[in-house]
């Protein structure tokens, strides 16, 4: 997932109160797992009063952390959401329960076109249900950065931007550029591809103003960089705050990801499980999602009810062209994430 900006303290407070898992289970409970900032907090509010079933919520930052903590059999979790590579992860580990979507009626809101992206992770779509999703690219400043510079991964090697240039403090997300411009796939695993986009990173660095996370959009927004790679949530959020700055996704491609929800091994409420991701289905609640989160839906009922300027927003929604060269990450062996790691590891100390 990839975490809006600037939230308000409000916000906060608001979630805080759901961010405790409780030990009391009387069977009309549901436990879930969910990135932070991820669900509006009404809604939770809204399904413990409308069900009767009440939710022990807890969050986590990254993937890898969802993952610590779901293996750890501390909390037997009912449903979780989370990015592609680890819903594969989960899936060929035996951890992920299929989905009965005859108990998922409101499914059909969902546009059929991001289950057929959700197979390169789910081939069969049995045991997933796509939440969000978007792109990785380059939020620029317009009055700053040539338009045309950016249709391209090289305009963050061009030395007219030096100091100007944010780079994701991210391993498979920074790669992402290095690799499509030298034509690799950004799931490469061959050592001479992955050495090659180093070199490519370790010769941009010089370049580059800051390697960062959730302030990369702020730090455009504020205008002490005109460029950075971030994830298309955050630039659309950006793009509201200022006039001044746009979106690309560039012509050599990068990467689309899908957010999505499973049901755990560990669910012992499959019947509150699958009334919650019914839930999450339906018009209102799944627009109160998207207002708060305001990333791009699947969710096509949503998307009807948009005004016009929302839905030709190709920062929000990109289109079919966009999507269709764009790679879904996929889950790395062992050796594979332990190269990346090192090849990171190299480059950081630079």
């Amino acid at each position: 997932m990839k975490k809006k900006l600037l939230l308000m303290a409000a916000c906060l407070g608001a979630m805080f109160a759901f961010t405790a898992c409780s030990s009391k289970d009387d069977g009309n409970t549901l436990t879930v797992l969910n990135y932070g900032k991820y669900i509006e907090s009404s809604v939770l509010d809204a399904f413990e009063e409308e069900t009767g079933i009440h939710v022990n919520y807890e969050e986590y930052v990254n993937p890898e952390e969802m993952y610590t903590k779901y293996k750890s059999g501390a909390i037997d979790y009912d449903v979780i959401c989370t990015s592609d590579y680890m819903v594969e992860r989960l899936i060929n580990e035996g951890e992920a329960k299929e989905i009965n979507f005859d108990k998922i009626p409101l499914s059909k809101n969902l546009d059929d076109s991001y289950f057929e992206f959700s197979k390169a992770f789910d081939p069969e779509n049995k045991y997933s249900m796509p939440y969000f999703f978007g792109t990785v690219g380059i939020l620029y400043n317009k009055n700053k950065v040539d338009a045309n510079d950016v249709k391209s991964w090289d305009i963050l090697w061009n030395k007219k931007y030096k100091d100007q240039i944010i780079m994701e403090d991210s391993v498979r997300d920074t790669f992402v550029p290095a690799l499509k411009r030298l034509g690799y796939s950004s799931n490469s695993t061959d050592k001479k591809e992955l050495e090659t986009a180093l070199d490519q990173l370790i010769e941009q660095k010089p370049l580059v103003y800051s390697y960062l996370v959730d302030e990369s959009a702020d730090e455009v927004v504020a205008g002490n960089a005109s460029m950075a790679l971030v994830y298309s949530g955050e630039a659309a959020y950006a793009e509201s705050l200022s006039k001044d700055l746009d979106y690309s996704v560039p012509e050599e491609g990068s990467n689309m990801w899908i957010d999505s929800w499973l049901i755990a091994k560990t669910c012992k409420h499959q019947e509150n499980a699958e009334k919650f991701l019914d839930f999450l289905c339906r018009e209102d609640i799944a627009m109160k999602n998207f207002e708060y989160v305001y990333y791009a839906t699947p969710n096509k009922a949503v998307y009807d009810k948009l005004d016009k300027e929302t839905q030709e927003n190709k920062t929000i929604f990109p289109d079919d062209e966009t999507l269709n060269n764009c790679e879904i990450f996929r889950y790395l062996d062992e050796d594979s994430i332990a190269l990346y790691n090192k090849l990171w590891k190299e480059l950081k100390s630079k």
